[in-house]
């Protein structure tokens, strides 16, 4: 279940309505259900403005004068925005997992610069571990070549993927082996690290210890395999001292992690009872050397999570540290939540640092209903997507399928149908309807000379007006999905009002009419265009050419400010969605 995240009744309609699968906006009665339940909540809305209501709850939304994106329980609203994917284990290839959490961590990346906020998003790999060192031998490669060049390729995915991240680390850099070497020694100070021995399962693939009862058939609960750890000296860190302290903090934080239902397997797992958690290695040498004992290397999670921490500069760079952190929210898969949600806020407990504000955790992506693995021989490159299907068509697809949160099933079929209905034939073809009317029929120009507004052209752009409050929730509380509902139904309501104020016609029977609603189109298209830069970047910038909006006015704070200038020339429209192809086995 996703966590409900818009105040008033009308919003949490609007929740409900947003709780779609892919074939929604494709099936016209859906389509019609979920205008309705839109068109109820902007009504409550533009009523709950006008009588400035501040009733909240906890899990709402405040509006806060001098906020930039809606404040929430974990988030003012103004401050420097740090977001960071997990930094991505380089034993193998990137694959749509990867892409995915990218493409999350991106599209909420760049809503909060649009929106005035100060950011660092941040990305990277994790380089060191059994799992690695392993990789890097079966390739006869030195571990340090070999993750050289699998870093590289991660490097690329993000610049194919169009992904703004402003620092992109690798925990094989000298200044974050320093950091985490500081760590560990706050650590020690601090008398939360002693040195003991370990024997028990291991998981390779999961870099993970798990004890008899978490095995289900003699796997860890991952479906990784598991072996038995031969007793060697360790250090560990004492979870078991953070166990009231972290049930403490998440019952004063609930919004601590999301959604819901990982909240509720964290406290799960924290309630079972917390052992004290082996840190160092002695079988292998392929990490960070513990400060005092080379004969140890740092058990691969407490070097992997100090990335959020060595990037902006702990501790030597006090100042950017202390402005971006603690993160506003980290981005995870569930099956590393644990690490997250558990281990690393204890760490920062124990050093006396802050911890991150939110943790998120999505789901899965299956295809056509199996398990991804490489055995099954259906692992999906994001790249090839991109090259197949174009950017901005994999983007949308992507954030658009799932509720984030929630796994998510691949297909082919379902790409092509979401990108050709939502993209193609809705945004694309009111974007060139519109601005071939306007170029042919008002000299190249936004129409000039415009009739006072009808109820209906007021009606549909007090919805786009309304647009940036409701995108503003859904990103801010890592709803994606929501956000990309709320745009799909906008256009889908600028298509009904051209459809029904028929410009076509009225060009033969009243040219001042028509213009007028061409002119109100187009500053809906303008609206829109700027509202979806995060998910599609180049095809939201491609439409605001072809708008003539200047590049220096493509910001959040131009939506209400910034209407489109009449008289300003346009150039000859051109399509910006090619409708694509499905092929059975592509």
């Amino acid at each position: 279940m996703v966590v409900s995240l818009i105040a008033g009744q009308g919003s949490r309609r609007l929740v409900a309505a947003f709780m779609t699968t892919s074939s929604l906006f494709t099936r016209s009665e859906n389509v019609q259900r979920i205008r309705r339940s839109i068109d109820s909540t902007w009504t409550r809305l533009s009523i709950n403005n006008k009588l400035q209501s501040t009733a909240r709850t906890t899990r709402c939304f405040s509006n806060a004068p001098n906020s930039k994106t809606p404040q929430t329980v974990f988030d003012d609203g103004t401050s420097p925005f740090q977001i960071t994917t997990p930094i991505y284990y380089v034993n193998d290839k990137p694959h749509i997992g990867h892409a995915y959490t990218s493409l999350a961590c991106d599209v909420i990346a760049r809503y909060m610069r649009l929106s005035g906020r100060e950011v660092f998003f941040l990305s990277g790999t994790d380089e060191h571990g059994q799992k690695v060192e392993t990789s890097a031998h079966k390739r006869g490669m030195p571990p340090q070549d070999f993750v050289d060049e699998v870093s590289q390729s991660f490097r690329k995915l993000l610049t194919e993927l169009n992904i703004s991240n402003d620092g992109f680390i690798r925990t094989t850099d000298d200044q974050h082996k320093k950091s985490v070497q500081y760590l560990w020694q706050k650590l020690v100070d601090n008398g939360y690290i002693y040195l003991g021995s370990y024997e028990g399962w291991y998981s390779i693939r999961d870099e993970c210890y798990y004890i008899e009862s978490e095995l289900v058939d003699g796997m860890a609960p991952t479906g990784s395999e598991v072996t038995w750890q031969a007793k060697e000296p360790s250090y560990f860190f004492k979870l078991s001292a953070f166990e009231g302290k972290l049930l403490k903090h998440y019952e004063d934080n609930p919004e601590f992690v999301g959604p819901e239902t990982r909240k509720n397997e964290v406290l799960g797992f924290i309630k079972g009872g917390l052992r004290d958690l082996s840190i160092s290695r002695t079988s292998f040498k392929w990490g960070v050397p513990v400060p005092g004992d080379d004969n140890h290397v740092m058990y691969v999670w407490i070097d992997a999570l100090a990335n959020y921490i060595s990037a902006i500069g702990y501790p030597h760079d006090e100042e950017n540290f202390h402005k971006f952190w603690p993160a506003n929210v980290h981005i995870v898969g569930k099956d590393i939540l644990r690490f997250h949600a558990v281990y690393w806020p204890a760490f920062l407990m124990a050093a006396g640092l802050p911890i991150p504000r939110r943790i998120f955790a999505h789901g899965w992506w299956t295809k056509d209903g199996e398990k991804i693995s490489k055995s099954l021989g259906n692992v999906i490159d994001p790249l090839k997507l991109v090259e197949k299907y174009g950017l901005d068509q994999t983007r949308f697809f992507l954030m658009a399928e799932v509720n984030f949160g929630n796994d998510g099933d691949f297909s082919h079929e379902k790409l092509v149908r979401k990108a050709n209905t939502n993209l193609a034939n809705e945004l694309g073809n009111l974007c060139q309807r519109t601005l071939t009317m306007v170029f042919k029929n008002c000299n190249k120009a936004v129409p000039s000379k415009i009739l006072p507004f009808t109820v209906e052209d007021e009606a549909l752009l007090t919805k786009t007006q309304e647009l940036r409050h409701l995108c503003g929730e859904a990103i801010s509380s890592q709803a994606i999905h929501k956000y990309v509902a709320a745009m799909v139904s906008m256009v889908w309501d600028a298509n009904k009002y051209i459809d029904d104020m028929e410009p076509w016609v009225l060009r033969k029977t009243d040219e001042e009419r028509m213009a007028t609603v061409l002119y109100v189109l187009m500053e809906v298209l303008r609206v829109t265009a700027i509202l979806y830069q995060p998910l599609i970047p180049t095809s939201a910038n491609q439409i605001l050419d072809q708008l003539g909006i200047p590049e220096n006015e493509r910001t959040f704070n131009h939506l209400e400010s910034g209407a489109i200038v009449k008289g300003a020339p346009i150039s000859k429209p051109t399509g910006v969605f090619p409708r694509l192809d499905f092929e059975a086995n592509p």
